[in-house]
């Protein structure tokens, strides 16, 4: 069989994309469709890039298999997007690749599937200190996460101390707290590697149990060492990295969801402070959470757009309910109220009513200077929360795929084994492929962030990924045939949890339209005008 794809040729389809971009004019209304088509070409690709990268670098047959059959998949899309209408994209047919590759061939990527099967997903090699933190999380997953998973997600509770409390111990919470504040981020350098591998194994446990808590911290603790001033540093981020608070998000509203900069709660000015009033909503955690991050609009003049927003720490008593009120000694209001959700279980998450609620100028991030600051703090916050909600999907992913395998090799349908299907074998081969090539790119994009890149990849890696594990959990579920719809079957959970990604933290079309797309448009503009 041939090798697949080689990078020479990838980088022939990352040509197509950029002259596909450079047709584009970047009108966010008028081009949405190819906007967003756009942005997946490029994810994808860069995806296979990583892995295609990673397959050269490792002795792994199984991962060059994966690699070879990734591209392929990835080149078979670009073109047939392309190919529709090549006119519209700047191009000509005679500049579309043959997308056919032996790699596509049915028996070629049900023997894929078959190794997978045997072997399971590729461990990552990792450096000494990385496997052990892999390990470490790796069995607290097996041990604790899984045996409570389903009763957390079943009954809607919240996530118990039995996995809380040695989260806290094991320094769960300061994975992006400089040690120098009691956390466990070297101070002279990024680690955002550590971030992933354990988001990643404990996702694979429970997305809304484990998976996601140390999303919140992520996002507050950049922020304020984003903009915030030595005094607040010191006081803030030993205790985010303690868990003591635990941490909440309140950004989004009810009108303006993903458009961060039409922000609208109102943050006014009083003696000694503010007075924060409006509505926001899918604030995850903010029951337990006794500090809230509240991006408020502290300028009242709207054409600002972003420009007119700072960024709060809004500390509130703990609240164990689905509902809470909180009533200030001076009179102001906060009350949250638990929305039902189908999945994503486990923390809940509130819509906020703030009502002439004070908030310390001592609590404005950045202090005078931060004023107008909000929205910035709140995206290089957010740059970590993409990739990490990244990782969130390669961990659902892996649950998903690990508990289909077990699943069909046990079940027997006209006399052998579910997985000794060739279609099921195939299913194996794409699920596995995707999974190795998220788990690459998502590996690569944490590197560039270290190095103080990687805004656009970090948002790329969260489409791809994110819309990967909605087909793999979708795939595990009709793997699991009836069984995979019962509440019973933990498949069923990872599929309604998958289905959140695409939304939260930067919704899809969000990403791929107004951040990914346009950016892609602007970058071939300016490289033409050089």
């Amino acid at each position: 069989m041939g090798d697949g794809l080689t990078v020479e040729q990838l980088e022939t389809l990352q040509n197509l994309v950029d002259k596909a971009a450079a047709s584009l004019t970047g009108d966010l209304d008028g081009e949405q469709v190819a906007l967003y088509d756009l942005a997946f070409c490029q994810a994808e690709l860069l995806a296979a890039q990583s892995l295609t990268r990673l397959a050269n670098m490792e002795a792994n047959d199984v991962l060059a298999a994966a690699a070879a059959y990734y591209s392929a998949e990835v080149s078979n899309s670009i073109v047939q997007r392309f190919a529709r209408f090549p006119a519209a994209w700047g191009l000509t047919t005679s500049e579309l690749p043959d997308p056919g590759d032996e790699w596509l061939n049915p028996s070629r990527i049900a023997e894929l599937g078959a190794q997978f099967l045997a072997e399971g997903i590729p461990a990552p090699t990792e450096d000494s200190e990385h496997s052990i933190i892999r390990n470490t999380f790796h069995d607290f997953t097996n041990e604790v996460v899984s045996p409570l998973a389903e009763e957390v997600h079943r009954q809607d509770l919240l996530i118990p101390p039995a996995i809380l409390e040695p989260l806290k111990e094991m320094g769960c919470f300061g994975l992006s707290v400089p040690v120098r504040f009691g956390g466990l981020k070297p101070d002279d350098h990024e680690d955002s590697q550590g971030m992933v591998i354990v988001t990643e194994e404990l996702s694979r446990g429970s997305l809304g149990a484990a998976g996601s808590l140390i999303t919140r911290p992520e996002i507050m603790a950049r922020a304020i060492l984003e903009g915030g001033t030595d005094e607040q540093k010191a006081r803030w981020l030993p205790g985010i990295a303690a868990g003591d608070p635990l941490c909440a998000i309140s950004v989004t509203e009810p009108n303006t969801g993903s458009d961060v900069a039409s922000v609208a709660l109102k943050a006014t000015p009083t003696e000694g402070g503010w007075l924060l009033n409006g509505a926001k909503t899918w604030c995850t955690f903010a029951g337990a959470a006794g500090a809230v991050l509240v991006l408020a609009r502290t300028n009242p003049d709207t054409s600002l757009a972003h420009k007119g927003l700072s960024l709060f720490v809004v500390h509130k008593p703990v609240f164990d309910g689905h509902d809470f009120e909180y009533e200030q000694q001076g009179g102001g209001r906060l009350q949250g109220r638990a929305i039902p959700t189908i999945g994503y279980r486990g923390m809940h998450s509130y819509e906020m009513f703030y009502d002439d609620f004070f908030v310390p100028q001592d609590d404005l991030i950045g202090g005078e200077a931060g004023t107008g600051r909000g929205f910035y703090y709140t995206m290089r916050g957010f740059m970590g929360g993409r990739l990490q909600t990244a990782a969130r999907a390669c961990g659902v992913m892996r649950a998903a795929f690990e508990d289909a395998a077990q699943y069909t090799n046990e079940r027997t349908v006209f006399g052998k084994p579910v997985a000794a299907y060739p279609l099921s074998s195939a299913k194996f081969a794409k699920m596995g492929a995707m999974i190795c090539a998220c788990r690459a790119l998502t590996r690569d994009v944490a590197d560039l962030m270290d190095e103080g890149a990687g805004a656009m990849e970090a948002s790329l890696v969260k489409l791809i990924a994110c819309r990967s594990a909605e087909w793999v959990t979708r795939e595990a579920v009709q793997l699991f045939g009836g069984m995979g719809y019962a509440e019973e079957s933990a498949v069923s959970r990872y599929f309604v949890d998958a289905r959140v990604l695409s939304i939260f933290e930067g919704a899809e079309e969000t990403l791929a339209v107004r951040v990914i797309g346009k950016a892609l448009v602007d970058q071939q503009r300016q490289r033409t005008s050089v």
